[in-house]
């Protein structure tokens, strides 16, 4: 049922191959790094609240937070490099 809604909704879906779990590695990892530093050490009492929390970590995650696979970049940095 979940599978024939997410059309419906305008999602798409997206499969990797059968057991190959590292193709959500990355996304795991920024999931993790929203909960555990963004989400978690706040009192979030609404939808509204939890909206701007994460739309503002996003920005800090993005523009201010190195990243170690970037070679400390942050990832606005890491892209610039191959911008210019």
């Amino acid at each position: 049922a979940y599978h024939d809604m997410l059309p419906k909704v305008g999602a798409q879906i997206s499969m990797s191959r059968r057991g190959n779990c590292l193709d959500n590695a990355s996304m795991e990892s920024f999931f993790s790094h929203l909960k555990t530093e963004g989400l978690y050490p706040y009192d979030i009492r609404n939808l509204t609240e939890a909206q701007r929390r994460i739309e503002k970590y996003i920005r800090f995650y993005n523009r201010e937070r190195p990243q170690r696979k970037l070679k400390k970049l942050t990832p606005v940095e890491y892209r610039r490099q191959f911008a210019a």
